[in-house]
């Protein structure tokens, strides 16, 4: 398995455990436990959110924003090819995408001032920008990420968590004062392998359904108990209660177990959506929306080129554009593109001037951001940077304008007060003024 890193050296593989380490007892726990809260906010133009995180930071210029006009030195080496709207450019390696631009919404002027990994990340997980300076390296939380916030205020179907991250969490895509309830049930393991297998989402070898239903029938018994049963007494067991109940009927549930079973899936669709990692992923992804889930994060590394970045991208993104491109024609097709909002981003863009590496280094003045479904209009660019993408210049936005997009579309209130368990009162975003263009 590929083992991306970015200019800190922090592979997935060193982080995968914090995807797993929200999860009381190590497992379904954290996912599932105390998810009972009911929808009760109307009509909403999404049911469903895929955010794909493109870690590291993609290049604004070799993807959605061209600059042939600007100097070789910033323009690169790949030419803008058209796209199905008429005088709106992608970069070359962007042809099917381009295809599907009529779909598509692209916001090439949302800029911030976290300029290293770990900042920016926050910043457009969560949309909070850090309290404190943060170091490029740094796993920060100081505010729920959108997938948490989305599982907490959503209703899930069939015993499902609201919350899926694959194959691992991004470093700010958690809970905070949330609580490790509303983490996300990392799927670690590649939906592309022919022994693909959701942890804790079957029996555990040579335990029979009989046995396992002994044990729950054990476990009931258990909770009879007066220490137990006394909520005052402040007993973990008290909490941990539901999620075991939920943590059943996962594990038999025929809705559930037929999200997972991406075997089913025809050989062509497949084939479509791309035999590569992040093309069974996102295979998955939709299946798991199909299934009731409001949230998946496509987690996707290797987008922090700082040296020999036209090379690079030359194996990386046609086959990456083709799975998003496959994915948005697969909702549509199967009539559930409006419901399921899907966007692409980083955590920021890359600089202007090629460096002496041949590559791009950190760039937070510009970025593109490419949205389709869940009720965006498509065939639209919104706002834009100047000749040489140095910054956004037009219809400028902030990640709070993004993030509370994502939440006004999914029918949360981004200006909705929370409270920390300390009792500290709070809003989602800040500013909760969503991207006008994008709302329908």
């Amino acid at each position: 398995m590929t083992r991306w890193k970015n200019c800190e050296g922090v592979s997935r593989r060193d982080c995968l455990q914090l995807g797993l380490g929200g999860f009381l007892t190590g497992g379904l726990a954290g996912a599932l436990r105390g998810r009972a809260l009911a929808d009760d906010r109307g009509e909403r133009a999404a049911q469903s959110c895929i955010l794909i995180w493109m870690d590291g930071g993609p290049t604004h210029y070799e993807t959605f924003d061209p600059k042939p006009d600007a100097p070789a030195e910033i323009r690169g080496e790949l030419s803008p090819i058209a796209t199905k709207v008429p005088g709106v450019s992608f970069s070359s390696h962007m042809q099917q995408m381009a295809s599907i631009a009529d779909k598509l919404a692209i916001v090439r002027s949302i800029r911030h001032n976290q300029g290293n990994h770990g900042a920016g990340n926050h910043y457009m997980m969560t949309g909070a920008p850090p309290r404190i300076p943060v170091g490029c390296g740094a796993f920060v939380s100081f505010h729920p990420s959108m997938g948490s916030v989305t599982a907490h205020e959503r209703e899930t179907r069939a015993g499902l968590p609201g919350y899926f991250s694959m194959p691992r969490m991004s470093r700010s895509g958690g809970p905070n004062f949330l609580g490790a309830q509303y983490a996300p049930f990392v799927v670690p393991d590649s939906p592309n392998s022919s022994s693909f297998r959701v942890r804790d989402v079957s029996l555990p070898s040579g335990l029979s359904d009989a046995r396992f239903g002994g044990r729950r029938d054990l476990r009931s018994a258990v909770d009879q108990l007066v220490r137990i049963r006394d909520k005052a007494a402040g007993d973990p067991a008290v909490s941990l209660d539901n999620f075991y109940q939920q943590g059943f009927k996962l594990i038999t549930s025929p809705a559930a177990q037929k999200a997972f079973d991406i075997h089913a899936e025809p050989d062509a669709v497949r084939e479509q959506y791309g035999r590569n990692d992040f093309g069974q992923r996102a295979l998955l992804a939709r299946r798991l929306v199909e299934a009731g889930v409001p949230f998946v994060t496509l987690y996707n590394g290797g987008w922090d080129h700082h040296r020999s970045i036209f090379s690079a991208l030359k194996s990386k993104l046609p086959p990456f554009e083709a799975t998003i491109a496959a994915l948005i024609r697969d909702l549509d097709q199967r009539g559930t593109l409006e419901s399921t909002l899907v966007v692409a981003l980083g955590e920021f863009g890359r600089t202007p001037k090629v460096n002496s590496r041949g590559g791009r280094d950190h760039w937070s003045n510009a970025m593109s951001v490419a949205f389709a479904g869940g009720g965006t209009p498509g065939g639209q660019v919104v706002g834009a940077t100047d000749r040489q993408g140095y910054a956004a210049v037009e219809r400028v936005l902030s990640p709070e304008n993004f993030v509370s997009t994502v939440y006004r579309k999914l029918g949360i209130d981004p200006n909705k007060i929370v409270y920390t368990p300390e009792g500290r009162p709070g809003r989602f975003v800040s500013d909760p003024q969503p991207i006008e263009e994008l709302m329908g």
